[in-house]
């Protein structure tokens, strides 16, 4: 039995739990061929006080040129955090020429959270992430960066109706499948799906620790049980699963991430 072939987008941090150190160990156990297309190479995450950077803007352009020479095919495209603007029109010539029939682009826009950007992005950047969402069959923004794709104010502590809102209006700018994360209501915490014009919810108790990656293991699982079952609501049910078992199994002073390892073999099993 043949397995998807996807290729996935966003930083390598040398140590730290998030985007391809996640990414493709998720992907993998999920039965899923996983490809890689680094956009930059860090030291560590950015949690840490200190790190260095190696951009791979240049590089990414020499990779697709090879990659072109040996015909190679994706039946799926995951982008996570690409770093800045100008990788936003290598992706786009990712799809255009790499594109098996059919292939699935889910984009995780990962600029921002709590109502800011984090520090490496600007107005650019989200004007760049505007254009390329167009590209996606799926995109996965949490508020913060549904709000500023779409121009809207954010509100902090937002209601779900104000979501909803939201959505909408990012609706108009995109023919993809939206799938706000991060949503919450009632001490809950879960996915607002808008989907063919209609809404539909995935929601889970909310855990009072937050760790950095669990979006970039959310986004893979998505991806991973998407692309086998086709089926949105599995899809955040089991993601979610996996980054709340990931949460609890974690030390509370573990700065690396959360141990998604550990429970990524009871989620497979």
């Amino acid at each position: 039995m043949l397995s998807k072939r996807i290729l996935t987008m966003q930083d390598l941090s040398c140590v730290g739990q998030c985007s391809l150190t996640v990414a493709l160990p998720v992907l993998s156990a999920f039965g899923v061929e996983t490809c890689v297309l680094p956009t930059a190479i860090l030291s560590n995450h950015t949690m840490f006080e200190k790190w260095s950077c190696v951009d791979f803007t240049e590089e990414a352009e020499n990779i697709m040129r090879v990659w072109k020479e040996n015909s190679f095919k994706f039946d799926a495209f995951y982008l996570g955090y690409l770093g800045s603007a100008p990788l936003t029109e290598v992706a786009k010539k990712c799809f255009a020429q790499f594109s098996s029939e059919g292939a699935k682009v889910i984009i995780d826009p990962a600029f921002g959270d709590d109502g800011k950007l984090y520090p490496a992005f600007d107005e650019e950047y989200v004007n760049a992430m505007r254009k390329l969402i167009k590209s996606a069959d799926i995109i996965l923004p949490n508020l913060t960066e549904a709000c500023f794709l779409c121009g809207a104010d954010y509100e902090q502590n937002a209601s779900v109706e104000f979501a909803k809102k939201v959505i909408k209006k990012l609706s108009a700018m995109t023919d993809a499948v939206i799938v706000l994360t991060g949503a919450e209501k009632n001490g809950e915490i879960g996915e607002i799906i808008y989907s063919e014009n209609q809404f539909s919810y995935v929601w889970a108790e909310k855990l009072p620790k937050r760790y950095h990656g669990t979006g970039d293991i959310f986004a893979s699982a998505f991806t991973a049980v998407y692309l086998e079952s086709g089926n949105l609501e599995k899809a955040c049910s089991v993601a979610g699963k996996l980054v709340a078992d990931s949460i609890r199994n974690t030390d509370p002073e573990h700065r690396y991430g959360v141990n998604f390892e550990y429970a990524l073999k009871n989620t497979i099993k």
